[in-house]
């Protein structure tokens, strides 16, 4: 068996991370095996080069060996790159064509960014994996392939499953062996490493000596956080290669080639004046309770005035003076003025031949719709009610209430601390 260190000289892996070496490890154990492998890691940490050790490895060495990248390829057109179609199965097929898995028949396929891969496509990959058959788009013949498949992804897989994005079953398929490849910044101890071997090929490339850190530099270096991993760092040492006249890198010109990394700043953080997801949220919540509060008022209005209309003004204060009070305000009996409220009763309505003393009798309770409809407009043009003072009587009411404790006032709303402090700031309720 070949050991770690010969094999990254062999494909030219630079680092002694014990995590890299327990990655490299397990592929080389694996190699000789025809069992599925997942190679799971960040974006940019090299996991196309565990798949070349597997097969170079492997019995099937001098197979074929296919690279598929599974997110560039288009969702109409993957099944026939991967299982290949008939003539005639879709538009623009002129011919037959041979997918991947008849063309690597022997040897091994590289599934990158498998978690890309459409619900449908999952389906017919899981039947190659548990028995070696596929079907081309456009046939009714099962063919046979005998291919190894090893998968790569950076997406976790658990909440792809959750969500029901990626197919349970293919996973615990295609995870046979998980070889997991660790981000850049958990390798401190290589990142030096990696920079100076990507600073001579530069040099060498672009004729010209290669540059090197000073050792400040060399620190900033270790601690930038790397979130594009070695893909980046590479990026990084073609730019300054290329762009700087001066060979030796300070730490002040490395920080200039250095984006901003997620929480390396050590400024105070700036509080966005956008309004957050949540907050968004609250907000709908509660113009939804002074809606149904709203519309519970005109019902109750509705049902008030009707019975006025019908039965006389004194017979409903005796049998609703609750209902009177909710509607035309009041906290107690001795406060509310039912003289007021039945002289409100009684107000003419246009349109219904109401005038003079004729104003005093109450008209016949009708079934007509178009006659209540046009009622009920007349009570919204008397009683406007206004969405924004609705939502500063609600806000008023449960300060009372809570005697002026703010967390127990939104609470009773039901909306976030913050965002009561920011209503009562808005409607001036200090």
């Amino acid at each position: 068996m070949e050991s770690v260190q010969a094999t990254k000289q062999r494909f030219e892996i630079i680092g002694n991370d014990p995590k890299l070496n327990r990655a490299i490890e397990k592929a080389i154990q694996v190699a000789p095996t025809d069992i599925s492998v997942l190679v799971t890691g960040e974006s940019g940490v090299g996991k196309e080069s565990i798949p070349k050790i597997i097969h170079a490895l492997s019995h099937r060495k001098h197979g074929k060996y296919i690279a598929v990248n599974c997110g560039a390829i288009p969702e109409g057109t993957i099944d026939s790159e991967l299982f290949g179609h008939e003539k005639g199965a879709f538009t623009g097929a002129t011919s037959t064509r041979e997918g991947y898995f008849e063309v690597a028949d022997g040897g091994t396929i590289f599934l990158d960014e498998v978690g890309e891969l459409p619900l449908t496509t999952q389906v017919r990959l899981l039947r190659v994996l548990e028995n070696g058959e596929f079907i081309k788009v456009g046939s009714s013949q099962v063919q046979k392939t005998n291919v190894r498949i090893v998968a790569a992804t950076n997406v976790k897989m658990a909440d792809a499953i959750a969500k029901g994005k990626f197919r349970e079953d293919l996973y615990y398929r295609l995870s046979t062996v998980d070889i997991h490849l660790p981000p850049l910044r958990e390798r401190n101890d290589d990142i030096h490493l990696l920079f100076r071997k990507f600073a001579a090929d530069f040099g060498h490339k672009y004729k010209m000596p290669p540059i090197r850190l000073e050792e400040q530099a060399v620190q900033l270096l270790v601690r930038y956080r790397w979130g594009g991993n070695i893909r980046q760092l590479r990026n990084i040492a073609e730019q300054i290669s290329v762009l700087e006249t001066t060979r030796d890198i300070s730490a002040a010109t490395l920080n200039s080639y250095l984006p901003p990394a997620e929480g390396s700043s050590n400024l105070p953080s700036v509080i966005s004046d956008k309004k957050s997801d949540s907050d968004f949220s609250t907000e709908r919540e509660i113009l939804y309770k002074v809606l149904f509060d709203m519309k519970n008022d005109l019902n109750d209005l509705k049902k008030l005035t009707l019975e006025l209309m019908k039965d006389g003004g004194a017979k409903v204060q005796e049998d609703h003076p609750g209902l009177i009070r909710k509607i035309y305000g009041g906290e107690n009996e001795d406060e509310f003025d039912f003289e007021q409220a039945h002289a409100v009763s009684l107000i003419p309505v246009p349109g219904r031949g109401t005038s003079g003393n004729n104003a005093q009798k109450a008209p016949p309770l009708t079934t007509n719709h178009e006659e209540d409809y046009d009622f009920a407009e007349t009570v919204e043009e008397e009683e406007p009610l206004r969405l924004e003072q609705k939502e500063i009587e609600m806000i008023k009411k449960a300060l009372q209430r809570n005697k002026g404790k703010r967390k127990a006032a939104a609470n009773e709303l039901g909306i976030s601390e913050r965002t009561l402090y920011r209503k009562i700031k808005q409607f001036d309720l200090e």
